[in-house]
């Protein structure tokens, strides 16, 4: 009786994992013990509040499978690492643990502890890793764990490309659904219209048949199953998922994290590389994240080519930022963009698209660079070209949003649509170039040209040539580059929204002083010139000295041509006027300031041999300076600190010859570095050795001895 009384009165224990072992109150005394009251006292004693930083981060520490054992083997490991823990990360979570709301993590130095359970050996594998080989990274709202030996590539110079791509990513967000809500609302109209006519005809038929059908019709169980559907179509139709974004090529995944922690409303978040190292390092970042990263941004091995071919038309923002040329991805990545999405694209083999190596641009890019003071801008209007020709292949097109030329890369922002009819224009877009070789003079030639024809447009071949053999200012050769892409390579719209919103922003952008001083250049750039002049090339190929910038842009402007800056260079002048207006305005700056004689065959002398045509005004004009010139805000910033240019490539060893990308102190630094790392091992495998012959010895002995007795 006692027993049956007893197993009626006991509680059924709570349902828990069938490998997992109840927790018991010892457990709970511990954790409390440790935690509270031991734990926070050890870091004190210990210089905490110089060395360590607390902060609240997503718990996974302590479940309610972890055991007694579990624990105990937690603590003592935290008890010969205290010493090394560089940042400790901690959190109260709602975690239930004997019906006690109680967990706490920990992230130790550079390196993750593992959730205990169900197995400890999570928490031996993180142990084992030797913290002082990473460094913690801080990006924004990002951190990452850098290998000190090059093994995943990071260049913090990029900082000025995320926050751009930040900017831009959330502008597009915001455009996007005004895009959406606009559909929404002509479509709203356009069914009211529908909606309109279907009553004005209703009655005459109703009146026909007034006897057997009007108000008589009644909804049956089969009418219904069929509306149902209907409205859930239109309501999944009327509802705006969260962008896709495909960083194709991750390394660290810090740009993906930068991505789901600090842009509103992004959606998944996928990250791709085929290196195994960086694979690896991308988890170990998205988990160092917190539970943010880990429900947004997820990372796989594999070919970004091969995956962007397999998901056609699924991103809505696809981020090309390869090391060296991105030719080879652009085929697969205009088909992965969605219609209507957005597609990031960086290049920074500057030395190829800017006319070094012409033969291998071609063979990139299908365009031929040339050599110029512009040919900063013509490599972003190759590239814009060369994504349109990759497009156009699948019926579709590009829209560029933002082209920007920073540091040592060219970086564009284009939309891509699909129309087959729309494709037709891109001849338009295009045009080759023609640079004399004695002077600054070039001119533009389209590939294509448009011919109205009653309602339908024909599009046929352009006009040319729209130069004669010689230059018609110094009587040289001309050398002929392109195709580029002429039509405007930015939406000043789109850049006004981006602007706005990095001031709104300012305390969330590392780099805020470059990109808004990037933009405010390219808000005040006319976008409907390609290339630019240069006001030092136009002096020296006369001998003469410069006029100011202001007296210049005074001058074009009182011919009544426009006229702005360029935000690749600070002395490039974009200018609608014709090389002959140009040429014309030098030669009376050169009449007030003369020059000592030059060969008669020089092409400066060529040149002001012949009288001008047009009579200069150099007389201040309003307009002569920008607005940002007028208020004085800096357009054009210096590096923050030395060697803020490319890197070596990941894996690569670092050696003396990487002097000039890294700096002496950096690579004296490894170098020495390797060096004592190599001594030590050395050391190590001696004492080895010392230890491992005794031992030898001493067995020989006692054998030597159970063989003698």
């Amino acid at each position: 009786m006692k027993a049956s009384t007893l197993g009626a009165t006991r509680v059924a224990p709570r349902s828990r994992a069938p490998t997992a072992k109840p927790a018991t109150s010892f457990d709970v005394k511990l954790c409390i013990v440790f935690f509270f009251f031991f734990f926070p006292f050890l870091l004190l004693s210990s210089g905490f509040k110089q060395v360590y930083s607390v902060r609240p981060l997503s718990p996974f520490l302590l479940s309610e499978t972890a055991t007694r054992g579990e624990a105990i083997g937690f603590i003592q490991a935290s008890l010969k690492q205290v010493d090394r823990f560089r940042h400790i990360y901690s959190h109260i979570c709602s975690f239930k643990l004997c019906d006690l709301q109680f967990g706490l993590q920990i992230r130790v130095g550079s390196s993750i502890c593992e959730p205990l359970a169900p197995k400890a050996k999570n928490l031996r594998s993180a142990m084992e890793t030797d913290l002082n080989d990473y460094t913690v990274i801080k990006e924004g709202e990002a951190e990452v764990l850098m290998h000190k030996k090059n093994q995943v590539f990071f260049n913090k110079a990029q900082v000025n490309n995320r926050d751009m791509s930040i900017a831009v990513l959330r502008a597009f967000i915001s455009k996007r659904k005004q895009e959406h809500e606009a559909m929404l609302s002509k479509r709203a109209r356009s069914s009211g219209k529908v909606s309109e006519t279907s009553k004005e005809e209703t009655p005459t038929e109703n009146g026909e048949d007034n006897g057997k059908t009007n108000g008589e019709h009644k909804v049956t169980s089969q009418d219904e199953p069929k509306e149902a559907p209907k409205i859930a179509y239109e309501s999944a139709r009327r509802e705006l998922k969260p962008p896709r974004v495909l960083e194709a090529l991750s390394a660290s995944g810090l740009r993906a994290l930068r991505y789901a922690r600090e842009v509103e409303g992004i959606g998944q978040v996928v990250a791709l590389d085929n290196d195994p190292a960086s694979v690896e390092a991308c988890q170990r970042n998205i988990k160092f994240n917190g539970l943010m990263s880990t429900s947004k941004v997820e990372s796989h091995l594999t070919d970004a080519r091969v995956h962007m071919l397999s998901n056609p038309k699924e991103f809505d923002v696809v981020d090309l930022d390869p090391y060296g040329a991105p030719s080879i991805f652009l085929d697969s990545a205009v088909q992965s963009v969605a219609d209507g999405g957005l597609l990031m694209c960086t290049a920074t083999d500057m030395a190829v698209l800017c006319g070094a190596n012409g033969e291998v641009c071609y063979s990139k890019y299908g365009s031929y660079p040339l050599k110029g003071k512009y040919c900063h801008e013509m490599a972003l209007r190759i590239l814009l070209a060369s994504i349109e020709s990759h497009a156009n292949r699948y019926k579709r097109y590009i829209v560029p949003v933002l082209s920007v030329q920073m540091d040592f890369y060219v970086r564009v922002f284009v939309r891509v649509y699909t129309s087959a009819s729309a494709m037709k224009n891109t001849p338009l877009k295009l045009s080759y170039v023609y640079q004399c070789i004695g002077c600054d003079s070039f001119h533009l030639q389209s590939v294509g040209r448009s011919l109205p024809k009653n309602n339908s447009v024909r599009y046929l071949p352009g006009v040319g040539p729209v130069v004669p053999q010689d230059c018609t200012h110094c009587g040289k050769k001309y050398n002929m580059g392109g195709p580029i892409w002429s039509a405007p390579m930015h939406d000043q719209e789109w850049v006004t929204s981006i602007l706005n919103g990095v001031k709104s922003m300012k305390d969330r952008y590392p780099a805020y002083d470059r990109i808004c001083a990037v933009l405010t250049t390219i808000s005040e750039e006319l976008p409907d010139v390609p290339l630019f002049l240069s006001l030092h090339s136009l002096s020296a190929t006369l001998k003469c000295t410069s006029p100011s910038a202001a007296l210049f842009r005074s001058a074009v402007i009182n011919a009544k041509y426009r006229v702005s800056g360029s935000h690749v260079n600070p002395l490039g002048i974009k200018t609608d006027a014709p090389m002959e207006i140009i040429w014309d305005i030098m030669r009376c700056w050169v009449k007030n300031h003369p020059i000592k004689p030059q060969s008669p065959e020089h092409p400066g002398s060529v040149i002001l041999s012949k009288e001008p045509s047009h009579q200069a005004d150099f007389s201040r004009h309003a307009g002569s300076l920008s607005k940002a010139q007028a208020k004085k805000v800096a357009r054009f910033l210096p590096n923050p600190e030395k060697h803020w240019g490319p890197k070596i490539r990941a894996g690569r060893t670092i050696t003396s010859k990487h002097v000039s990308l890294l700096g002496h102190e950096a690579v004296n630094g490894h170098l020495n570095g390797n060096h004592k790392e190599a001594g030590a091992e050395e050391e190590e495998t001696q004492e080895d050795i010392n230890e491992d012959e005794p031992d030898l010895k001493r067995q020989k002995t006692a054998e030597d001895i159970a063989s003698t007795s």
